[in-house]
């Protein structure tokens, strides 16, 4: 495993638990040194992201409260080495494009073992 990798930190942001569930057990196989943390709300991941730093984060766009796009802009606002992936079931163009546009990675759901590895390439491609 590349030492680069090691001891690295990924935010969940997504409103249903299986999701993340699904994200963290996944995750875990595959880099179980690494630290993961949730929040149910966009509100929530950006207090947690700008508490606890992250390196990476993985973020759903229809949650309660602020949209995820709205979260993940905030957050790299105020952490731009953050690698960030919206994970998402709305797939309307203006949403990849506004992904695109702040230096984030839009995934399709449903939470696949295969989106997952694709959130996991874009996080570690450039550590």
């Amino acid at each position: 495993m590349n030492q680069a990798t090691n001891n690295k930190k990924l935010l969940i942001v997504d409103d249903s638990k299986v999701s993340r569930m699904v994200i963290r057990a996944r995750v875990k196989v595959v880099h179980p040194e690494w630290e993961i943390i949730e929040a149910a709300t966009g509100d929530e991941g950006i207090q947690i992201a700008l508490n606890q730093k992250p390196d990476f984060c993985t973020m759903d766009i229809n949650m309660p409260g602020i949209l995820g796009t709205d979260a993940a802009e905030q957050i790299l606002q105020q952490l731009p080495t953050l690698r960030l992936v919206i994970f998402s079931a709305n797939i309307q163009e203006a949403f990849q494009e506004r992904t695109k546009n702040m230096g984030a990675l839009f995934v399709a759901k449903p939470v696949t073992e295969k989106s997952i590895a694709e959130a996991l390439r874009y996080f570690t491609e450039s550590v």
